[in-house]
C-alpha cells in the first residue's frame, strides 16, 4: 500500500512517510493510492467484532505487515484503547422517535478525536522507537483535536508537540484539557484568532520544505492519513449495530449522520463507502456552511467571515479534507484537484465541474443547523430522553427530528436505520447546556481542571505567529 498527493506533485510514500507527514509538499493530501473493495463474506464475517478488533482489521489494510507485523500492529491498539472508560471503547444509545446514538467520546478528554489520535501516537511510537528520532507535531485546533492530540503524546521523549489554540474560541473545559498539562514536550500557544486564522501560520511552516525537514515537522490534525484511516471503522461499527440483517440480497442499507468541521470523518465515511460499506452519507454543519453549500450547489467559497457557534469545534470556514473527497470522487484526477485546489487558495471562492458536483450530491447529503436548531434539539432529546446531547451531537439530532425517523427504500420497501455520530461529551459544554435550559452533569475529572495549574504562550493580534513558533522549534531541536 503506497500513498500520493492529491494533487499529483510528490513521490509515492509507504505508511511511515504518510504518517510522519503534514501537508504533501505540493499542498496536497495523502491518499492511498488504491481503496481495498471488501465483498460480502468480509462484511458478514467482520458484523460480530467490537469496535477495537475492526480497528484492527482496517488498519492491517493500510499498513503492509512487512512495515508492522499484525501482531505488533494488534498490540498497538490494544494499548491505544487502555484508558477508555467504556468496556466497549464506543458504545451505541438507542433512544426514542428511531433516534440513534453513537457515543464516540469515552476516552480521556471526552471527544471522538481520542480514538483516532490514541492510535496515531502509538504508531508514531512503534517507528520513532526502532529509528530513534525526534519529531515536532504542529497541531492547530477548534477546540477538541489540541488536547487529544496533547494526550497522544504527552510525556514521550523523543516527541515535542506545538498547540495552537483560538483564545475565546474554545470553551474553557476545552482550554483547560491543554493548558493545565504541564509536560515538558508540551507547549501550548493561546493565539487571538479563530481556527483558520491559526491555521495560516501552521501552513506557512510546512510550505518551508526545508524547515521542515530540518526540524522533523509533522501534523495530528486530520491532515494526517492515519487519523482518516482509524475513523473509518465509526462507520463499519455503525452500520453493524444498526443494520436490519446482513442476510438479505443485497445488503441492507443505514443512513450515518456526520458533524462536520474540518472534515476529517466525513472523508473516513466516503472511503467506508468507497470500500463496499452499504451506508448513505449525510454531513451536517452549523451556520458556518460551506461543505453544505458545496454538496447543495457546487459552491466551495469562503463567507465573509466565520460565525461563533454554539459548536464551536465545527466554526471552520476551510474544511481541508474537502479536497480529499474531490480526489475520491474525481477518479483521482490530480491534474483536475491541483487546479482547483490552486484557483480557490488564489481566490477562496470556487464553483466545482457539474461533473464533479454531481458525484459529490449523490455520495452525500447535507444540512445545516443554526444555534436555535442546536438549542431546539439539545431541549428536545433531554425532555424525552432524559439524555443530555453536546451542541455538535445535536447538530445531527436536528437534522433526524427535522427528517422522517426512517424513510422507505423502494427497492425492497423496508424503513432504513439511522445512526448520528455523537462526536463530544455534553460535559464539555458546559455554557451550550444552560442556554438550552438544562443542568450540566460534570464528572469529577473535568471539576478538577478550574483549580489546576495553567501554562501556554500568548499570540497576539499582529505578531507574526509563523515566526514566533518558527524560534520555539529551533530552540526545542537545538537541545537535541
Amino acid at each position: 500500500m503506497e500513498y500520493v498527493s492529491t494533487r499529483g506533485g510528490t513521490r509515492v510514500v509507504d505508511f511511515e512517510g504518510a504518517l510522519f507527514s503534514g501537508y504533501a509538499p505540493d499542498g496536497g493530501l495523502f491518499m492511498p493510492q488504491r481503496i481495498p473493495s471488501l465483498d460480502r463474506d468480509t462484511l458478514q464475517r467482520w458484523s460480530s467484532l467490537s469496535y477495537p478488533e475492526l480497528v484492527k482489521e482496517l488498519c492491517s489494510l493500510f499498513i503492509p505487515a512487512e512495515l508492522v507485523p499484525r501482531n505488533a500492529l494488534n498490540e498497538l491498539i490494544d494499548r491505544a484503547f487502555i484508558r477508555f472508560r467504556h468496556k466497549n471503547v464506543v458504545h451505541l444509545s438507542r433512544l426514542k422517535d428511531g433516534l440513534n446514538i453513537l457515543e464516540l467520546w469515552h476516552g480521556v478528554t471526552y471527544a471522538f478525536k481520542d480514538l483516532s489520535l490514541s492510535c496515531t501516537g502509538q504508531f508514531l511510537q512503534y517507528f520513532l522507537e526502532k529509528k530513534q528520532k525526534h519529531v515536532n507535531i504542529l497541531v492547530g485546533t477548534s477546540g477538541d483535536t489540541g488536547s487529544s492530540a496533547i494526550e497522544s503524546v504527552r510525556g514521550q521523549k523523543n516527541v515535542d508537540i506545538f498547540v495552537l489554540l483560538p483564545k475565546g474560541f474554545c470553551t474553557q473545559i476545552q482550554e483547560l484539557q491543554m493548558t493545565t498539562v504541564i509536560e515538558d514536550n508540551v507547549h501550548v500557544f493561546a493565539a487571538h484568532g479563530n481556527s483558520d486564522e491559526i491555521d495560516e501560520p501552521i501552513k506557512e511552516l510546512f510550505a518551508d520544505v526545508d524547515f521542515a525537514g530540518k526540524h522533523n515537522l509533522m501534523s495530528l490534525n486530520s491532515v494526517n492519513w492515519s487519523r482518516i484511516m482509524v475513523q473509518i471503522a465509526h462507520y463499519f461499527y455503525a452500520y453493524f449495530q444498526c443494520a436490519t440483517s446482513l442476510d438479505t440480497t443485497p445488503l441492507p442499507m443505514v443512513e450515518i449522520v456526520v458533524p462536520t468541521g474540518g472534515g476529517g470523518n466525513i472523508t473516513a465515511g466516503c472511503i467506508a463507502q468507497k470500500m463496499g460499506l452499504p451506508v448513505r452519507l449525510i454531513t451536517v454543519v452549523n451556520s458556518n456552511d460551506i461543505i453544505h453549500r458545496t454538496v447543495q450547489h457546487g459552491d466551495f467559497s469562503l463567507a465573509e467571515s466565520v460565525k461563533a457557534t454554539l459548536a464551536s469545534a465545527m466554526d471552520i470556514q476551510e474544511p481541508y479534507n474537502v479536497e480529499r473527497i474531490l480526489w475520491l470522487l474525481s477518479g483521482s484526477d490530480s491534474c483536475l484537484i491541483k487546479t482547483l485546489m490552486e484557483q480557490f487558495n488564489i481566490s477562496k471562492r470556487l464553483k466545482l465541474p457539474e461533473d464533479l458536483h454531481r458525484k459529490l450530491s449523490e455520495t452525500l447529503g447535507s444540512c445545516s443547523a443554526s444555534d436555535q436548531d442546536i438549542v431546539g434539539a439539545m431541549r428536545r432529546c433531554w425532555e424525552e430522553n432524559q439524555y443530555l446531547l453536546c451542541p455538535h451531537s445535536a447538530v445531527a439530532a436536528h437534522y433526524h427530528y427535522s427528517q422522517p425517523h426512517s424513510f422507505l427504500c423502494l427497492s425492497f420497501l423496508s424503513s432504513i436505520p439511522r445512526c448520528c455520530l455523537a462526536p463530544a461529551s455534553a460535559a464539555k459544554f458546559q455554557d451550550a447546556l444552560l442556554q438550552a435550559g438544562l443542568v450540566p452533569q460534570i464528572p469529577p475529572e473535568i471539576t478538577a481542571l478550574t483549580s489546576m495549574e495553567t501554562r501556554s504562550t500568548r499570540l497576539e493580534w499582529g505578531w507574526d505567529w509563523a515566526q514566533v513558533l518558527r524560534g520555539q522549534i529551533e530552540a526545542v531541536t537545538q537541545q537535541w
